[in-house]
């Protein structure tokens, strides 16, 4: 699946939803526009890694669902960072090299409400589709990664494109404006991939974390 194509579909849903919602005018269901800023890193014993940070921005809709629980469904897109430690071929100090790494993301979650369009515990499945570990400078590709003899920089970079998360947080706010944070951990091997290439190491293991601060408004 192509992000363009989770795009159009989960928009499309959220119109949908949208507008089924308005039969009912006692049901409360909002769409929301959605920004914020990102904590990420990789939980890896391959590779040392140094937490970096990006930007995440998205659509989203709240609605009732049962008794104390409201339904959350929604598209955000990621644009985050993260160091991994490296060294030059011949001689010099280790570094960290900054990779880039863009994703979309679609979640369902349950919100149990504690206070009614004030405070909820939040909580649910996220499929994340991404882009490969991009080197964001092309002179540290053949830098020599922290731990091997070989393995350079730019030959991690084709790790898995789909993987799950599950994430869990807490929102705040008023009925039109919330503030929240997150915590998603990597279900699934995103390092997986690595290991099928024929590369120095042949047992990758990595697991994404992620912190998501983010406000969002309601309309």
């Amino acid at each position: 699946m192509s992000l363009k194509s989770l795009t159009f579909v989960t928009i499309c849903f959220l119109l949908f939803q949208q507008a089924n919602a308005q039969r009912n005018y006692e049901e409360y269901n909002r769409i929301g526009l959605t920004g914020g800023l990102i904590l990420f890193d990789i939980n890896t014993d391959n590779l040392v890694t140094e937490q970096g940070n990006g930007f995440e921005g998205g659509l989203t809709t709240r609605g009732s669902f049962r008794g104390p629980f409201d339904l959350i469904f929604g598209v955000s897109f990621y644009d985050s960072n993260i160091g991994i430690q490296g060294r030059p071929i011949l001689t010099g100090d280790p570094v960290f090299i900054n990779y880039n790494l863009m994703a979309a993301q679609v979640g369902i979650l349950g919100s149990l409400n504690i206070i009614k369009h004030h405070l909820s515990l939040e909580f649910g499945p996220i499929l994340n589709v991404n882009s490969k570990l991009e080197v964001d400078n092309d002179r540290f590709n053949d830098y020599i990664l922290e731990g091997y003899s070989t393995l350079t920089a730019k030959d991690i970079q084709d790790i898995n494109r789909i993987n799950f998360r599950a994430a869990a947080g807490i929102t705040a706010g008023l009925e039109v404006f919330r503030l929240s944070a997150m915590y998603q951990y990597g279900v699934s091997n995103m390092l997986g991939k690595l290991s099928d290439q024929g590369l120095e190491s042949k047992d990758f293991e990595g697991h994404s974390s992620t912190i998501v601060f983010a406000a969002t408004f309601y309309f």
